[in-house]
């Protein structure tokens, strides 16, 4: 019964830039079968009521349909691509932004027996899993407040505590509860992607960065391989190619010059390894961006 609120809720109140009145909710809707498309996750959590979805990490590729949700606890470069989507039955979605300082609140006032125990080692930055009708029956009710503008500002904090709640205490609570912990695994791989994306355009070592994270060399190498599905010069690689082709969209004429500004002197390495990211050289994308309006932005919702 949830699942059938889910879907008129999210079909109705469906806006073209996923947006809606409450702070931090998203609705995806879409009607055709997209091809895949690389954006960043943002740290939310998506959950699919119609419809289904593949999301590409590196070389790990997670498919969530109908009654899943999808975690994203770490800001990474995704390839995502809606399958199941027509006019007549679009996929729908629903995303929330997960804010670290939010999941560590819940984590202090906590008793010391509510949370799981978490299994060793670093969990991936991505998770799915089935939606638990708790789960479910809270997103409903943070949606219905759509339709009720005088609720909104008092009750849609408190839903989205509960959302969040039901996520750290559930089956990928472990993700979950790292983004609220400063000394976590995951947290120092959250340190290391944020400084490579400020700083994408400009040559590292690894072993500065792992230094800058708090982690020996090896544990970077191993951690941030189990967060990220790649190394982190692949990482690198994908951000530059993403920035690369933000720009194009609003500089499609200049393609030797975008490629100098996102950190590749050899112009035809750059077109090499565009066109293997985006099926295309530089500027044939970009001549395509422009007829399709820019470059695609979105969750994996």
């Amino acid at each position: 019964m949830d699942l059938d609120e889910l879907r008129t809720l999210l079909a109705r109140h469906a806006r073209p830039d996923w947006t809606t009145a409450v702070d931090g909710v998203l609705i995806s809707k879409v009607d055709r079968p997209d091809p895949p498309e690389p954006s960043m996750s943002g740290t939310v959590l998506a959950v699919i009521a119609q419809g289904a979805k593949h999301l590409a990490l590196g070389d790990r590729v997670y498919t969530y349909g109908a009654g899943q949700y999808l975690v994203a606890s770490v800001d990474l470069p995704v390839t995502g691509q809606f399958t199941q989507a027509d006019p007549e039955r679009p996929a729908l979605g629903f995303g929330l932004t997960l804010e670290p300082s939010a999941v560590a609140e819940l984590l202090l006032q906590a008793g010391p027996g509510d949370i799981p125990r978490a299994p060793a080692g670093v969990p991936s930055g991505i998770a799915v899993s089935d939606a638990p009708p708790a789960l479910l029956d809270a997103v409903v009710r943070l949606l219905r407040l759509l339709d009720q503008p005088r609720d909104r500002a008092v009750l849609a904090p408190l839903i989205k505590r509960e959302i969040l709640w039901r996520l750290i205490s559930g089956e990928q609570g472990a993700a979950v509860r790292q983004l609220g912990l400063a000394d976590s695994g995951l947290s120092h791989v959250s340190r290391a992607v944020r400084w490579i994306r400020e700083h994408y355009a400009e040559p590292f070592r690894v072993e500065d960065v792992a230094r800058l994270s708090g982690m020996s060399v090896s544990a970077f190498h191993r951690n941030f391989q189990a967060v990220t599905a790649m190394s982190p010069i692949r990482f690198q690689k994908q951000i530059r190619l993403q920035e690369a082709r933000l720009l194009l969209a609003t500089h499609p004429g200049d393609v030797t010059g975008v490629g100098r500004r996102v950190g590749y002197d050899n112009a035809s390495q750059f077109s090499r390894e565009y066109r293997r990211q985006f099926g295309a050289p530089p500027s044939a994308d970009a001549a395509r961006l422009r007829r399709t309006g820019g470059a695609p932005a979105g969750v994996p919702a």
